[in-house]
């Protein structure tokens, strides 16, 4: 992967700018830096090797060299106000990526409500979407996205953010049982998020993404930002991305923040 690569590669696709890196503390940190500084719409930071990446919750994010995708796109979109803004592009991050797993790959990619990727139950990739706003409107977005592309790309047991990760990983190569060129991926999901990007506050953006939903349907674990902890059963996706939940008393509550735990619980009569 380098500069010139990625330009031909990409060269049919609407980007601003691009600027690889052979290795860097986060892509989004530097995007975001880009943006204040000016940085033309949909511009790309790409790295090969990322030594500070970081996912939601300050997790760490492990990105070793010539194994993974670790991307930042910047964005400004134009989402009405209220549109649940930083839920959307979030989930664009998502369904970009499970749908280029999907439609060229043919994996079974589905969404862990807000930010996961998973095949199989094992995440394979992560999405992080950070905002800067001027007053009450939205500015800019990064939209980060880390995919594990090779096996070396899955952390090891003992490394130093092993006790962090929520559940396992995988990467796409182990799944699919062969070579995936970094470059051909790449292409495929940009292509998906550019596509589905004009589209957030249309209906179809929001049936597209809950059609990906992994444990629709299910009972899970919820833990919300404020530690509170609950069980609820996933039952549908809101209008502005949040998450729809029916909770053990009959109660309807709708997520915006938190985190969704995968290890599933015992279903009870609706």
């Amino acid at each position: 992967m380098d500069q010139l690569g990625l330009e031909n590669r990409l060269a049919d696709l609407p980007l601003g700018e691009i600027r690889y890196f052979d290795a860097i503390g986060s892509t989004n940190d530097y995007a975001a830096a880009w943006a204040q500084e000016g940085a033309p719409d949909c511009s790309l930071v790409i790295a090969d090797e990322q030594t500070a990446g970081r996912g939601r919750g300050a997790r760490q994010w492990f990105t070793p060299p010539g194994s993974a995708l670790a991307f930042s796109l910047i964005l400004r979109p134009e989402i009405p106000e209220g549109g649940g803004q930083i839920m959307r592009i979030t989930g664009l991050g998502a369904l970009g990526v499970s749908r280029a797993l999907r439609g060229s790959y043919q994996l079974p990619a589905e969404i862990k409500w807000p930010n996961d990727v998973l095949i199989d139950g094992l995440k394979v990739a992560g999405v992080l979407a950070e905002a800067s706003w001027t007053g009450d409107q939205l500015s800019m977005v990064v939209l980060g996205i880390g995919i594990n592309v090779a096996p070396d790309a899955v952390p090891p047991d003992d490394w130093d953010g092993h006790h962090e990760r929520p559940f396992p990983a995988t990467s796409v190569e182990s799944v699919l049982g062969t070579p995936v060129d970094r470059l051909v991926l790449l292409q495929v999901v940009l292509t998906e998020l550019l596509r589905w990007l004009p589209r957030l506050s249309e209906p179809k953006f929001i049936q597209a993404w809950r059609e990906k939903l992994v444990f629709l349907g299910d009972w899970v674990q919820v833990i919300t930002s404020e530690a509170e902890m609950f069980e609820g059963q996933i039952i549908n996706l809101n209008g502005d991305g949040s998450l729809r939940v029916r909770l053990r008393s009959g109660e309807l509550k709708s997520l915006q923040v938190g985190e969704i735990h995968l290890r599933l619980v015992d279903s009870s009569p609706k």
